[in-house]
């Protein structure tokens, strides 16, 4: 090896490195670097085309999950890579208001003090929040910059700032005055605890065990009329207003129409027909309570039943005029089924029942669907156009296999309510005046005095909905929107697919006309959701969550990072644990023990030689270097990270590390021959692994910003990998010969290397050997490198070689013997007795493996792929037995 050290005073590239890779030791400078450079700071100005991406807002009140830093890695690899392609890039950063977790998260803090907010008012209560805000609310945007986000910190927004507040605004008008948000009584999501109308998303289904009660409507007995239903809220009969059967249904022809007396109410119930009831399920006959659930809703509307709500904001039984008003929603339950056992009605002993519940999401509770006054969206015009949008091709859904499930929310969507009955918000412009008059204002505007304001705020999702073009001006047709508008790509995961994206699409349509184009993003790429290393998905109840930034700490921000990118598929979620971290952590090492070799060893940046004065192993690397660029480019501009995480970490270890460096050390010391042709060699050799160890490092900056920034600089000396230029296509052919020759060279190696392990030759003890055949192989210039690699020694020409074990490989061309002499290199005893004792692990395994498939009751129960696994083990195990049978014949034993 060729030592270019030059005197201990005057520092190398290699000096400019630590002595080894500690991440924590170097990211927060770097970063902080990279922010007061500017790099990431867009100009809307830049003659460079532009590329955009919005930072899906979290919730104030939040800190970094697993779902986030893999939404984070993913946008980042993008706008990294595009700026080093050449493009202005704004990925825009903010967070969301969170009203519903920031209002709990203040209320809890006034409760442990001893106050309320109704205490302390409204005015005060706002002012309140704005400043745990101030003071607590940038936990997340501390927690982005370790994970070395390359956002635009110079436009950080949130939702409720003057600038998104004004779009709010405006666009509420726009949409009042055009007759699609109008306030009707409808069925909400209702949270008793926390007092509002929740969103979807915020209501989670659990599974629960309850009890299925079979109540008899009508006579008791069995020869008059009557039917029987069942419930597992009983305690809402006391809304009930009909008894609903299928059409068809021969069983209750001659009762539809008529009625039934409600046993506790002083009214009768009609028993009608509708062919939402399933005739098979059950008795074939359902009741009826329109205020208390979705699909009876529905149901009365159809048939224009009455609605009575029977319950109260606080889930208590009111208005009923029946001894059971004033108790809870679930005292009501027992009480209820009791009063109708007395009478009679409860056909059967109540029976376990395991149904799927809501619950809301910040408080614990059991939803309850309620009738509520509420502001509603009209969507049937806005999610058509998003739709539209989709399919137009205006917008890409990445993958494509999730287009039918967006076709059948935006196809089939419900009104939006868009009204919360909390004070932190945006307050809906509605104003009423003293008459009874009814005014939108926007945001220039004033009402009357002595005119009151709506209480209620609106929905965050609302809100969040305009965060593509409300973070960049509008309404204001701003430089920023003219340069960044639509967005590039939105990065997201699939589960919030209608919640979120549809919102987006359907306001960044209807407002086309006063932005720079007809949708809010080109592409929408969906990735699934992380996962523990069982593929569980990862809750607080399991105990299975993993803190990001608990990795960061012990692996660094390369390693979190490069494990999300590298599972990373469109659409499909990804398992993750510690093991997968410390892959990563070890490619990070593996990758600056590399080039630090490389820098020790003189390796530059610069123009190549001629390729025909290069050697077979540096014309192969090139070639490989090249196909793998290409590979990375195709599988990222088609959203796939993992694939492209793939070819790099692959080439790296095991065609840079693994071969190429290996190769570079034999021509480093140079064949026999002048000093001249030697240093030559190596020069174009230290070249070569620059060239490729420069372009790696580019390649995989996007994913593993930090060890590749303090790689590159080093190697290079440039000024920043973030502002590097991106790898190009070279232009040049590949080589086939060149790739050919180190194919059979590794095969050689491996083989001889194989069969070294087998003679029981020490890993790295030299022994004399000869090749035959090199020559009709093409080998001739890679037979130093074979030798060195493989451990083999030419035989002295005045010293005895005694063949004593040979192996043939094939090759491409021809056909190599390999011979070596082993005398005094293997202890015959020592191998005899270690090849005996594996023999005999190898005999039963097979026993083993054999008996087991011959159980016929195993083979039939068992998993196929358990059988198939045995199977393989069965197989290995009669090869290790022949081949050790063999071995021990080779070596004399009897």
């Amino acid at each position: 090896m060729t030592d270019t050290a030059s005197t201990a005073s005057d520092p190398t590239p290699a000096d400019r490195l630590p002595k080894a890779w500690n991440p924590g030791d170097v990211e927060a400078d770097l970063y902080q670097g990279w922010v007061d450079a500017g790099y990431f700071t867009a100009d809307p100005d830049s003659a460079r085309p532009g590329y955009s991406i919005v930072l899906p807002p979290p919730n104030v009140t939040g800190s970094l999950h697993m779902g986030h830093a893999l939404d984070h890695t993913l946008m980042d690899v993008l706008s990294r890579r595009k700026r080093m392609q050449g493009y202005e890039v704004l990925w825009l950063p903010g967070m969301d208001h969170a009203g519903i977790a920031t209002q709990s998260l203040v209320e809890k803090q006034l409760a442990a003090e001893g106050t309320t907010r109704d205490e302390l008012g409204r005015e005060a209560f706002v002012e309140r929040v704005w400043k745990w805000k101030r003071e607590s609310g940038g936990t997340i945007g501390e927690q982005m910059r370790r994970l070395g986000d390359g956002v635009d910190w110079s436009r950080e927004r949130f939702t409720m700032d003057e600038g998104l507040s004004r779009a709010v605004q405006t666009i509420f008008k726009e949409l009042y005055d055009r007759g699609l948000i109008y306030r009707a009584e409808r069925l909400v999501n209702w949270s008793p605890v926390l007092q509002t109308a929740i969103s979807d998303i915020e209501v989670k289904y659990e599974d629960v065990d309850g009890e299925l009660v079979s109540l008899r409507y009508g006579s008791l007995n069995d020869d008059e009329p009557h039917v029987v239903v069942a419930t597992t809220r009983v305690e809402t009969m006391l809304g009930d207003t009909a008894v609903a059967v299928h059409p068809d249904d021969e069983r209750y022809r001659d009762l539809v129409g008529t009625t039934l007396p409600h046993p506790f109410l002083d009214r009768e119930i009609p028993v009608i027909a509708d062919d939402y009831v399933d005739p098979e399920f059950g008795t074939g006959a359902v009741k009826i309570t329109p205020a208390h659930d979705p699909n009876d809703f529905e149901m009365g509307v159809r048939h224009s039943l009455p609605m009575p709500s029977i319950m109260d904001t606080e889930g208590r039984i009111t208005g009923t005029g029946t001894p059971f008003d004033g108790l809870d929603r679930f005292e009501a339950r027992v009480k209820v089924r009791e009063a109708l056992a007395e009478q009679g009605r409860v056909v059967a002993e109540k029976r376990p029942y395991t149904h799927s519940v809501g619950h809301s999401e910040r408080s614990g509770e059991p939803i309850e669907p309620r009738l509520s006054l509420q502001w509603w969206v009209d969507v049937s015009s806005l999610a058509a156009a998003a739709g539209d949008a989709v399919r137009s091709g205006e917008t890409t859904i990445h993958p494509t296999s999730q287009e039918p499930r967006w076709f059948s929310w935006v196809d089939d969507m419900h009104d939006w309510c868009i009204s919360r009955q909390l004070w932190w918000g945006h307050r809906i412009p509605i104003w009423y005046g003293p008459d009874g008059e009814t005014v939108c204002l926007g945001p220039d505007e004033t009402a009357p005095e002595g005119w009151t304001q709506d209480p209620d705020v609106l929905d965050t999702w609302f809100s969040s909905g305009l965060w593509p073009f409300s973070t960049m001006g509008w309404p204001e047709r701003t430089p920023d929107l003219e340069k960044f508008y639509p967005t590039s790509v939105l990065v997201t995961g699939y589960d919030i697919l209608f919640f979120w994206v549809a919102r987006m699409m359907m306001f960044g349509t209807a407002i086309a006309d006063s932005v720079p184009g007809p949708v809010p993003f080109r592409d929408v790429f969906l990735h699934g959701l992380v996962r523990d290393e069982h593929g569980r998905k990862m809750s607080k109840s399991k105990g299975n969550g993993i803190d990001p930034l608990d990795w960061v700490d012990r692996f660094g921000a390369d390693a979190l990072r490069f494990t999300l990118a590298r599972g990373a598929h469109p659409g499909g979620d990804l398992s993750v644990g510690e093991d997968n971290a410390q892959s990563s952590r070890n490619f990070a090492t593996k990758l600056f023990n590399a080039t630090k070799f490389a820098l020790m060893n003189g390796a530059t940046v610069g123009e190549l030689p001629a390729r025909d004065t290069l050697t077979d192993a540096d014309r192969w690397i090139l070639d490989r270097l090249a196909t793998v660029r290409a590979e990375v480019d195709d599988a990222l501009d088609r959203y796939e990270f993992g694939k492209a995480c793939e070819a790099l970490y692959h080439f790296v270890w095991d065609e840079v590390c693994d071969w190429y460096l290996e190769l570079a050390k034999v021509q480093f010391a140079g064949p026999a021959g002048t000093a001249a042709d030697t240093e030559d060699r190596a020069a174009a050799t230290r070249l070569v692994l620059g060239t490729v160890l420069d372009s790696v490092l580019r390649l995989l900056h996007p994913v593993i910003p930090f060890v590749t920034e303090t790689l590159w600089t080093a190697l290079t000396g440039g000024e920043s990998v973030v502002v590097a230029e991106w790898p190009k296509e070279t232009g040049v052919g590949a080589d086939p010969v060149a790739q050919q020759r180190v194919a059979d060279a590794q095969k050689l190696i491996t083989e001889v290397r194989r069969f070294r392990s087998d003679q029981g030759v020490k890993p790295k003890q030299r022994v004399p050997a000869r090749l035959v055949g090199t020559d009709d192989a093409e080998l001739t210039s890679l037979v130093p490198a074979v030798q060195a690699l493989a451990f083999l020694t030419e035989p002295e020409a005045d010293a005895g070689f005694t063949e004593s074990a040979s192996i043939e490989v094939r090759l491409s061309r021809a056909t190599v013997t390999v011979a070596v002499d082993t005398s005094g290199t293997v202890d015959v005893a020592a191998e005899i007795k270690r090849a005996e004792k594996d023999l005999a692990a190898a005999r039963k395994e097979l026993e083993t493996t054999t008996a087991k498939l011959g159980n016929e009751a195993f083979v039939a129960k068992a998993p196929e792929a358990v059988v198939q696994k045995i199977t393989a083990r069965q197989q290995l195990a009669r090869d290790e037995v022949e081949r050790l049978t063999k071995r021990l014949g080779d070596l004399g034993s009897a």
